[in-house]
């Protein structure tokens, strides 16, 4: 866990969150890690904390994969950076791995005593 008010980082996070949050992130358009996980802290209003050593190997991950594509470009720091976009396959991921994702936070709602839709 992080400290002070933040959630949990990254990688304290199921690989498959983080896989699907990247990949959700990237259906904004082409995006660099750092803005990726900007993205993801500042959505989750600073609940989860995406660290370096997390995020890149999954960026990888999800390349050798297929779901993204990599390209060297110029960041908005005037840096070199490769830029990470979301496939088609990615897409069908996302979609798959999101429906799977609410199926289990219902049941997990509903063992918790929370109310059903």
């Amino acid at each position: 866990m992080a400290s002070g008010k933040r959630g949990p980082v990254a990688g304290e996070m199921l690989q498959g969150t983080l896989d699907m949050l990247i990949l959700r992130t990237l259906v904004m358009g082409a995006a660099h890690g750092h803005t990726i996980a900007q993205v993801i802290e500042h959505t989750s209003e600073n609940a989860l904390e995406v660290e370096q050593g997390s995020l890149y190997p999954a960026l990888h991950r999800l390349e050798d994969r297929g779901l993204v594509s990599a390209k060297w470009g110029v960041s908005e720091n005037n840096r070199r950076a490769r830029f990470y976009q979301l496939t088609a396959a990615g897409r069908r991921k996302l979609a798959a791995a999101t429906s799977r994702w609410r199926q289990m936070t219902r049941a997990i709602g509903l063992i918790l005593g929370e109310e059903a839709d």
